[in-house]
């Protein structure tokens, strides 16, 4: 009897430190693969896709700062709704604002790094900044994960193609009745 008891603990020590590594390690690939799983099961709050849609009817009516307001609010309600980052840079950039519009992109591309959206949007920013190069870059991201014929690189590369728009300063001449500053 004193044998058997002797051995039990040891042999129960062995046995984990034989399989418990194991173990743990599978308990975790678990773990992961189901977390992984239920990562793309994203659903936005109702309440900001609806200020969203509210935001596009102001965008389209030439209000960029109620569709400002909006996004921003639709933000707020629901921080991880990734498609907000990307109105908020059309919104932007239709304000003439490229710099932010990059930095809304740049938010869209880091939640999401495969969103051709954003890529693209980044890049037609960067051309209407008059940053060709980091367009290009832009532009064979795009081609590298969709090839040259999706509807992003097409429009990116005619954007590239187009470049930045040229802005002309108009001539005032100076009142001549100013008789102090």
């Amino acid at each position: 009897m004193d044998a058997l008891t002797a051995s039990t603990p040891s042999t129960l020590k062995e046995f984990l430190m034989r399989f418990g590594p194991a173990a743990a390690a599978l308990s975790l690939f678990v773990a992961v693969s189901s977390s992984v799983g239920n990562a793309s099961d994203y659903a936005p709050d109702p309440r900001a896709e609806t200020l969203v849609a509210d935001g596009q009817a102001q965008l389209a009516m030439g209000d960029t700062q109620g569709a400002i307001d909006a996004y921003e609010a639709a933000l707020a309600i629901d921080p991880g709704f990734t498609d907000v980052y990307l109105e908020l840079a059309e919104a932007a950039r239709a304000d003439g604002l490229q710099g932010k519009a990059i930095r809304y992109y740049r938010e869209a591309r880091e939640r999401d790094p495969e969103n051709l959206a954003a890529i693209a949007g980044e890049g037609e920013a960067l051309v209407e900044k008059g940053a060709i190069s980091a367009a290009r870059e832009n532009l064979s991201i795009l081609q590298s994960m969709c090839g040259d014929g999706c509807v992003e690189a097409l429009e990116l590369s005619a954007a590239i193609d187009r470049g930045p728009a040229l802005v002309t300063a108009e001539v005032v001449s100076p009142d001549e009745d100013v008789t102090q500053n």
